[in-house]
């Protein structure tokens, strides 16, 4: 971690730009954003390209468009927020990243390979949020 030279405590500038867990956070949440936001545009544009059986969670392909692109949107918001040390960063990225990972959990029989890779990048930049607040906390 950088020091300063006077009294070797830690750079407070390096920990607001987000250090290690914050900075691996931060760019989950923008990955999973973009990849929402891709996915809900090629759902609007190209509702035919996607196909599913009998499905309880019946929404019209440019819905389920919509609502990725809203939640991806949120999503790079919210990851600029943690990579910048703002503190409402870290309580929306948790929060849009569950929404996130809900939103691909329903959409898995449309696409499943992508659902998942996605829900997965979700579980971690919110395991890392809750586990980089917690660390942080414990810093002197």
């Amino acid at each position: 971690m950088a020091q300063t030279s006077g009294g070797g405590h830690p750079d407070i500038s390096a920990r607001r730009l987000g250090g290690g867990l914050t900075l691996f956070a931060g760019w989950a949440l923008e990955l999973s954003g973009t990849l929402s936001i891709l996915l809900g545009v090629v759902a609007v544009t190209r509702d035919t390209i996607f196909s599913s059986p009998d499905y309880t969670y019946e929404f019209s392909l440019t819905a389920w468009g919509w609502i990725h692109i809203v939640v991806g949107i949120g999503l790079v918001a919210a990851g600029l927020g943690v990579l910048l040390g703002k503190s409402w960063g870290t309580g929306a990225g948790a929060a849009l990243g569950a929404v996130s990972l809900i939103t691909q959990f329903m959409f898995i029989p449309f696409y499943p390979l992508w659902s998942i890779s996605v829900m997965t990048l979700d579980i971690v930049a919110v395991w890392t949020l809750a586990r980089a607040g917690f660390v942080d906390d414990r810093r002197p």
